[in-house]
């Protein structure tokens, strides 16, 4: 009997998801659990997965077609069954027009605007977010999962029309897939050439004046962070802290722990992330969210924390924070971050948060205002630590290394002296950084 295949619903935001690549063509045979396709949803590119087995009879959705939520994409079936292939039109690009932008790229050259909320990494993984001429040579070849050469709809017409080997490119999109800029960049015999490619931070090299269509995850960032400013009665609270004690702290125990096998190496945001989620164990009604008529607690920190990608930006979680040790919320951190910038992280593991931390710290902010993640009541706004001169307690002028954090508050669910109650307890364990260990 034909099953239909259905565009899945793979967030609680998502409405409509855009069909990036099919995997499979007509009549291919489908196993239960064989990926069928690439879906683009609000939060990242992830695999829509076969239900049932047979032959992929009918494709209803083009590559690059947006399509509602629980639209018919396609149908599985047996080999000589009579099948209905009437859909309705899903919402999708005229068939005139090009496909639609893939994650990482560009209608027209215009670089995209920027998230309000940047990424979390600390200044040990800098590299992560140099310059893509810096991180040319780490950058995954397009081949994946059995040799698939990953490359966006746009990438692939523009290829043929250029005569670009695909399988000779490296892909400077998110997973290693291969964008338009880097088959415009390619010489026409097919071979990289190196040149100028989009970090996370851009879309290529600007060719002229243009408009850019919002990628799903795009257009939701623009609504939901609208919706918190005009919905959210926020109010900010600043502290200024010493963080010497954190950086001595952290070279010590770096000290010990590089020389285990395998070795680990803590970062400066590892400390931040265990101290934000220990200050809302002391601190629980910053753990909470605005439920229309009464306010919801939440009994354990599921702490997001903002990463940059090429699409916008996404908060992974470390589940059950305030129960982890720094060494377990260093590993869980870096392992989330790293799936994050490939694509790959589960719905599960970026839904649900109850408290957010954002470090602008290490690309050289040194204090901001970041936007609340609704539903939540709060979001930690983590700045650079500066060398600045101070006056210490014996009244002299000594080089102190100071940091600043903002706490950005739904005053719905938080007010100023329970924002202060956090903050004087973030300070206490960003200044006595040996609690952390306890």
């Amino acid at each position: 009997m034909a099953k239909d295949i259905l565009m899945p619903l793979l967030s609680p935001s998502m409405t409509e998801g855009t069909l990036v690549r099919w995997l499979k063509k007509e009549g291919d045979a489908v196993k239960s659990g064989d990926v069928l396709a690439e879906v683009e949803t609000d939060k990242a590119t992830m695999d829509l997965e076969a239900f049932d087995s047979g032959i992929l009879r009918k494709i209803l959705a083009g590559e690059g077609d947006k399509v509602a939520v629980n639209s018919r994409i396609g149908i599985i079936g047996s080999k000589d069954e009579k099948i209905d292939a009437s859909a309705p039109a899903p919402k999708a690009e005229t068939k005139d027009a090009p496909p639609a932008p893939a994650e990482g790229e560009a209608k027209d050259e215009k670089p995209a605007p920027q998230s309000k909320e940047l990424p979390t990494i600390s200044k040990d993984e800098a590299l992560s977010v140099a310059p893509a001429s810096t991180r040319a040579a780490s950058v995954s070849a397009p081949a994946a999962r059995g040799g698939r050469i990953k490359a966006s709809p746009l990438a692939r017409k523009i290829a043929v029309e250029k005569h670009v080997e695909l399988s000779a490119l490296v892909g400077t999109g998110p997973g290693g897939r291969i964008v338009k800029a880097d088959v415009l960049n390619a010489p026409a015999n097919g071979s990289s050439n190196g040149g100028s490619a989009a970090s996370i931070f851009g879309r290529g090299p600007v060719a002229a004046e243009g408009r850019q269509k919002l990628s799903t995850m795009r257009s939701v960032i623009a609504k939901r962070l609208l919706e918190s400013k005009t919905t959210i009665p926020h109010f900010y609270l600043e502290i200024d802290v010493d963080a010497k004690p954190m950086l001595d702290l952290r070279v010590q125990l770096n000290d010990t722990l590089g020389k285990q096998k395998p070795p680990v190496k803590l970062s400066l945001n590892d400390f931040v992330l265990k101290a934000a989620a220990e200050a809302v164990r002391r601190v629980p009604a910053v753990n909470a969210s605005f439920d229309g008529d009464g306010i919801k607690q939440f009994p354990d920190v599921q702490l997001s924390f903002a990463v940059a990608i090429a699409e916008g930006l996404i908060t992974p979680i470390v589940r059950e924070a305030q129960n982890k040790s720094l060494i377990q919320i260093s590993g869980e951190a870096k392992a989330l971050a790293a799936k994050a910038k490939d694509g790959k992280l589960k719905p599960e593991e970026f839904q649900g948060g109850t408290f957010t931390v954002s470090n602008l710290g290490m690309l050289g902010i040194d204090s901001f205002y970041a936007i609340i993640n609704p539903p939540q009541a709060a979001i930690l706004a983590v700045g650079n630590i500066v060398k600045k001169p101070v006056v210490d307690a014996n009244d002299n002028i000594v080089v102190g290394h100071r940091q600043i954090f903002t706490l950005s508050c739904d005053h719905r669910v938080v007010d100023g002296a329970v924002g202060a109650a956090y903050l004087k307890e973030l300070r206490e364990l960003i200044e006595k950084p040996a609690l952390l260990l306890l």
